[in-house]
């Protein structure tokens, strides 16, 4: 990952835990049937567990959160968010990709970009409902690394801070930070803010 790597570059060390979920379908040449999602969750869990066990900061992309959200989309099947959630407590931060990049397949993993707005609004009413805060992350190759970056100079317990701090002082546009927004003051239709409110309002 290009965070990961941004990170060390600061003398930041982390370890990255990637998505379980690819391997098991590059090993089994399918995606996971219903009964499989819960082990598949476990194990990503498992993963990130003893990561942490081993060094201070763990990146992770993704968590079981994530099987949590395609059991409801593909299988409906709710029974996953409660451990999920649990696991997510203990983050220190969540990071959540913006849907401002045009969508790329990816192997058995990605149906079509008719699902990334059903994934998207079930992952933030997750997040939301379980009361974990996270930050998301939008823009376009370094913009989108440096927004990414910001929110980890938050973190009071970061090793080598400073150095992070150093590494995006540089950047004085205000368009390349995250900040908060007013979704009553965009005027933009296709505004990602806006339609992820449109899709919560057609679930209700």
């Amino acid at each position: 990952l290009a965070l990961g790597q941004a990170l060390n570059d600061c003398g930041i060390a982390c370890t990255v835990v990637p998505e379980y979920l690819r391997e098991w379908c590059e090993r089994e040449a399918r995606t996971p049937r219903p009964e499989e999602q819960a082990a598949i969750a476990q194990e990503q869990a498992r993963r990130i567990e003893d990561a942490a066990r081993q060094t201070t900061l763990v990146l992770t992309d993704t968590t079981p959160l994530m099987t949590a959200v395609y059991s409801d989309l593909l299988f409906q099947d709710t029974t996953l968010y409660a451990d999920a959630a649990r696991h997510q407590q203990g983050y220190a931060l969540t990071l959540l990709t913006g849907l401002d990049l045009p969508w790329v397949a990816d192997g058995l993993q990605r149906d079509g970009p008719q699902v990334r707005e059903p994934v998207d609004a079930r992952l933030r009413q997750a997040l939301s409902s379980h009361r974990l805060p996270y930050q998301v992350v939008y823009g376009t190759g370094e913009r989108r690394l440096q927004n990414a970056l910001l929110p980890l100079t938050r973190l009071p317990k970061l090793p080598q801070r400073s150095h992070l701090l150093e590494r995006i002082a540089g950047l004085r546009d205000e368009q390349v930070l995250n900040r908060p927004w007013r979704c009553e003051h965009c005027s933009d239709g296709s505004c990602e803010h806006k339609l992820f409110s449109g899709l919560l309002a057609r679930r209700a």
